[in-house]
């Protein structure tokens, strides 16, 4: 039985750390108070644009300012990589996993948390990529907006658990290609776009969305590449949270079907997404037009 819903939803409510029936994360850094990265979690997601609203629109909204330093930046400064922080027994990498990949399997006895192998539609590339756990160069989850990005546009000014709910928020991690992912490292939109030009509107709504809930800022030139994809796709919606919290606005209409989807290089759309619409998904596993 697959527990993806209820995973994301949890995602979106950060708790303290736990390793019940998963196989434990990286715990080199200490968690913050549970307490406090749920209260930032739920600052952002009150702070996030609506579902649906125009990315163009988001992005005017976003302060334009120069890169601050990277001076004191370290992964370890955004909490622990890929633990339980939400209490629901499966580490945040297996979450997105779940979410994302198709077909998967899991380990016996992690109660559906451990993925063991799936297919994944890449959105960076375009591929087709079979995952299998342990083969290390397959498929990473990738912060869509960098965490030293993030942290030179504002959260260098945060404290641990704002930066931890960041680092964990289901909206800025995607499971993509491993060498695309290692391509990309921490560049903004203005070094780096994904291989695939259908997915690039897609890729920069979403930067967009989380740099709007979290109140970063983005760059002359961030901003400047931002908008150029955009003047392809000016109607272009900031993605729903994941949780499923807000509804998507009446205003955006489901696509017709996959072809339309892919056309707008909205696909894969995940339940709740803009666009989204439940005949699309045929085998009723939360993805449509993978």
């Amino acid at each position: 039985m697959k527990h993806r819903s209820t995973r994301l939803a949890a995602l979106a409510v950060l708790a303290v750390l736990s390793t019940a029936g998963c196989e434990p994360g990286q715990l080199g850094a200490t968690a913050p108070a549970a307490e406090a990265v749920s209260e930032a979690a739920a600052q952002a997601s009150a702070s996030a644009p609506p579902a649906g609203q125009s990315a163009v629109a988001v992005l005017a909204t976003l302060a334009v300012k120069g890169r601050a330093p990277k001076t004191g930046y370290d992964r370890d400064q955004f909490g622990p990589s890929w633990s339980d922080v939400d209490r629901n027994g499966c580490d945040t990498r297996n979450d997105v996993l779940a979410r994302d990949l198709t077909g998967e399997t899991f380990k016996p006895g992690t109660h559906d948390c451990v993925v063991v192998s799936g297919t994944l539609a890449d959105p960076y590339t375009g591929q087709t990529i079979a995952f299998q756990k342990g083969d290390g160069a397959s498929v990473d989850i990738d912060h869509v907006v960098a965490l030293s990005n993030a942290w030179q546009t504002g959260a260098f000014g945060w404290d641990e658990a704002r930066r931890t709910a960041l680092a964990n928020d289901p909206m800025n991690l995607l499971a993509v290609d491993y060498s695309a992912n290692r391509q990309k490292g921490d560049a903004d939109a203005a070094t780096w776009l994904p291989g695939a030009t259908s997915y690039r509107c897609a890729y920069v709504a979403r930067q967009v969305a989380v740099k709007s809930a979290y109140g970063l800022w983005v760059t002359p030139a961030e901003h400047d590449a931002i908008a150029r994809v955009l003047d392809g796709c000016p109607g272009e919606p900031v993605p729903a949270p994941v949780d499923g919290s807000a509804e998507p606005s009446p205003d955006v209409q489901p696509y017709a079907d996959c072809a339309a989807a892919r056309a707008a290089g909205a696909a894969p759309l995940h339940r709740g997404d803009p666009g989204w619409s439940d005949g699309m998904d045929g085998d009723g596993d939360g993805v449509a037009c993978e």
